[in-house]
């Protein structure tokens, strides 16, 4: 594998849920990372992103050119989606099953739509089942032995093996198993969700393993290939920062030790209340978190890591402008440098906001 990278940024493939990537040191003091849902891409591409777009990489590559054409031709000269010149070879993996690649490994079945990412179904782990749980033998899965044939095809056809599995985090890939009872566990049964977190953890560490070392294996090896991992902590706040301490911190500080290099996604939320827990994990590269969050504690905190901000897309569309500059510009001051991301902008909204949403960050990073 490839040596651990120093720092990771936000990385938003065509049609694909927001991921990190490792930093190549180009970055400039405040960089845009603009994503758009599927519904969007369906409206004006008129793709379908229902199963046979996570299951046929020959399909999937027909729908990629095709949205990087539209990406040109809408944003000429910025990095949206990889819409530059070169994109060789394509990254064909970052995307597939959405969010819900672990939930699929544990049997977990995945609904598809046409104009959305996958979901888990809604067939939740009784007490029993979670208390018999072990993690899946992966050289055995049927799910797991599906990607591995993906990988096979995407090497062929474009030489080396380019992107990244979206493995979430502890607590998302958990609640995709238990469903709503895991709140009640965390309170009522610790021990329970220690078993089940374990589980999880012990499945994301194998198949990351087993991802990375197969990547470096093809023709050069590419950045996806070094040593890291990323946690999306996309619930953190529904559990108090004493749950988030006791019961979670140890898999995501494990989860780094493992591989050296962490990024740590709080989707837009507050992420204030976990700023002093996640300064224990080691190896912290990434942060991102929403505007309510304390910025400057965030950039004392990580001082090392780039950091990020999570714009929603409602106040990217719908906030005056006078507005989004103030928010844009108290960022830049108080978190940056770091990246500003607005993911899953959705169809209809309007081209011109986001063309002034890069604009703006162009104008702070002189």
């Amino acid at each position: 594998m490839h040596d651990v990278p120093g720092q990771l940024v936000s990385y938003i493939a065509p049609a694909a849920p927001a991921t990190r990537r490792p930093a190549d040191g180009t970055e400039v003091f405040l960089r845009p990372e603009i994503g758009f849902t599927p519904a969007w891409f369906r409206q004006h591409v008129d793709i379908d992103f229902g199963q046979r777009f996570h299951d046929d990489p020959a399909y999937r590559r027909d729908a990629v050119v095709r949205m990087q054409a539209e990406l040109r031709r809408r944003f000429p000269g910025t990095p949206i989606g990889q819409a530059g010149p070169g994109d060789a070879p394509l990254d064909l993996l970052t995307g597939m099953r959405g969010a819900c690649p672990v939930a699929a490994l544990y049997g977990v079945p995945i609904l598809y739509t046409e104009n959305n990412w996958p979901c888990a179904a809604p067939q939740y782990l009784s007490d029993a089942d979670v208390a018999r749980l072990e993690p899946p033998d992966l050289a055995r899965n049927p799910h797991f032995a599906q990607l591995m044939e993906q990988l096979d095809w995407i090497e062929r056809h474009e030489g080396r093996i380019d992107g990244y599995i979206n493995w979430q985090g502890v607590l998302n890939n958990a609640h995709r198993l238990r469903g709503q009872q895991l709140f009640l566990d965390l309170l009522d049964e610790p021990e329970r969700c220690r078993h089940l977190f374990a589980c999880v953890c012990e499945t994301m560490i194998q198949g990351i393993r087993l991802l990375h070392v197969r990547q470096s294996r093809s023709g050069e090896p590419p950045r996806s290939a070094q040593r890291f991992v990323t946690v999306s902590n996309c619930l953190v706040n529904l559990v108090s920062p004493e749950v988030y301490r006791d019961l979670l911190l140890p898999f995501d500080q494990k989860l780094a030790a493992v591989y050296g290099c962490i990024g740590i996604h709080n989707c837009a939320w507050n992420a204030t209340p976990y700023l002093e827990a996640y300064a224990r994990v080691p190896g912290v590269a990434y942060i991102d978190m929403g505007i309510h969050s304390d910025l400057t504690r965030a950039r004392g905190l990580f001082p090392h890591a780039r950091r990020g901000l999570m714009y929603t897309p409602m106040d990217a569309m719908n906030k005056p402008r006078v507005e989004i500059e103030a928010d844009v510009a108290r960022v830049a001051r108080d978190l940056g440098p770091c990246d500003l991301i607005v993911a899953d902008i959705d169809a209809g909204s309007p081209d011109t906001r986001v063309h002034e949403i890069i604009r703006l960050a162009e104008s702070l990073s002189v």
